[in-house]
């Protein structure tokens, strides 16, 4: 361990990528700190801390909606833009097609995510606005259209520089900036949070709250098995010569990760799960009876904790194997290996290679969304029986928290093995 991190302080381009990314980390802590002007904070923590629902998108937005920052919205309309465009690549032939030429166009489609992003960032700081005032909670004063315009400017601003302070992250730091901005947010929240649970210790519950520290570290083993549990696949590659020399030959494995998706399904679902609700007391004033008797629906579902923890369940597994099938293409991994001579024992190369991927694909990913959807609806599941609020960080902050911290040391680790092979050949 010792030897490692001195290794990467040893190696210029990745000591600066990690002191870039602590000083992008550094400004969005600092950022997040700044409030919105005419906000209660006291009301505002009294409101959230009534709500499972308000606490754990203030898990995903880093703790900024606790403190109704600038950057109270976090990245949720990014996250909400990357769920449409992906969805609308099904749908669309052009985008489609973009999906398919490489690196230009990925760079094409997060250009119209991030265009994509501002309306619906400007649309749910609305929303936020007109929940907040129409609470009886007293976080937000009477405000005019003036002042609501300017909130929602400066919440829009917030989003498109948190977004671009991720994507720095991506192109010049460690790690997938989103989930690492993200990351830095739940760990910032979690003294908050054990000084919470420190709060309520008392001689009654303290076995129980025994208990969840017990399963936390239970589901610690479990997120890092999901996470690094996979399947691996013989693949045989026939022998070929040319001249005198013999190539192929060999055999080697293609590894399919019980977890694909990493926590992705997780924020995609939040993003989605928390419609309802925002809609609904957005909805609750219109004068129309029929609207407002949706809007009263809507809400009620979002109050129900076993209907709308079900819901979310399904969501997980269903964005589980919607972003599977995106990062995994059978049909792209067979051509591959039938193009380099190569065949998976006892399975025709080709189309019937595919079939056999396509059917190992499904029943690995029904195990990680299964999972990944248990992870996210125990949160709910703990504050039910034990009534204890604290616990919405829950399974679902620890699962971000051990992925972003593997997924950064793999990238160091292949980064070291990388500069390392460049040294040998460069001498």
């Amino acid at each position: 361990m010792l030897k490692t991190l001195r290794d990467i302080l040893r190696t210029p381009d990745l000591r600066n990528r990690i002191l870039f990314t602590l000083a992008i980390i550094l400004i969005f802590r600092m950022v997040a700190h700044i409030p919105v002007p005419g906000v209660d904070p006291s009301a505002l923590r009294n409101l959230f801390s009534s709500s499972q629902l308000f606490q754990l998108l203030d898990l995903f937005t880093g703790g900024t909606l606790f403190n109704f920052s600038i950057i109270a919205l976090g990245l949720n309309p990014y996250i909400n833009a990357s769920i449409v465009m992906q969805l609308l690549g099904i749908v669309v032939p052009q985008l489609e097609a973009l999906q398919k030429e490489g690196e230009y166009g990925r760079q094409k489609i997060n250009q119209y995510t991030r265009y994509l992003t501002v309306p619906l960032a400007l649309v749910q700081s609305y929303a936020v606005i007109t929940f907040l005032k129409n609470s009886s909670s007293g976080v937000l004063g009477s405000i005019g259209p003036i002042e609501t315009i300017a909130i929602m400017l400066t919440m829009t601003a917030g989003t498109i520089l948190l977004m671009w302070l991720g994507e720095l992250i991506t192109e010049q730091g460690l790690g997938n900036g989103i989930s690492m901005i993200i990351f830095v947010g739940i760990v910032g929240r979690l003294p908050v949070t054990l000084s919470q649970l420190g709060g309520i210790v008392t001689a009654d519950n303290a076995l129980t709250i025994l208990s969840l520290l017990v399963l936390g570290l239970f589901i610690i083993m479990g997120v890092i098995i999901g996470t690094e549990g996979q399947r691996k696949i013989l693949v045989q590659y026939a022998r070929r010569v040319r001249g005198n020399r013999l190539y192929g030959g060999q055999s080697t494995h293609l590894p399919i990760r019980i977890n694909q998706a990493g926590v992705i399904p997780i924020i995609f679902a939040v993003s989605l799960i928390l419609l309802p609700g925002v809609a609904g007391t957005f909805l609750s004033n219109v004068s129309n009876p029929i609207i407002r008797n949706i809007a009263e629906q809507l809400v009620a579902f979002s109050q129900n904790v076993p209907l709308y923890s079900g819901f979310y369940f399904v969501l997980v597994i269903l964005f589980t194997y919607f972003y599977t099938s995106i990062i995994f293409n059978p049909t792209k991994v067979a051509d591959e290996i039938k193009k380099y001579g190569g065949f998976v024992p006892g399975i025709r190369p080709g189309k019937a290679t595919a079939d056999y991927l396509s059917f190992i694909v499904n029943r690995i990913t029904l195990v990680g969304a299964v999972f990944l959807g248990v992870i996210a609806v125990m949160p709910f599941v703990l504050q039910e029986i034990t009534k204890i609020n604290v616990v919405a960080f829950g399974g679902t902050g620890l699962l971000i928290v051990v992925s972003v911290i593997l997924e950064t040391t793999k990238q160091l680790q292949s980064q070291l093995v990388m500069r390392s092979y460049e040294g040998f050949l460069n001498k």
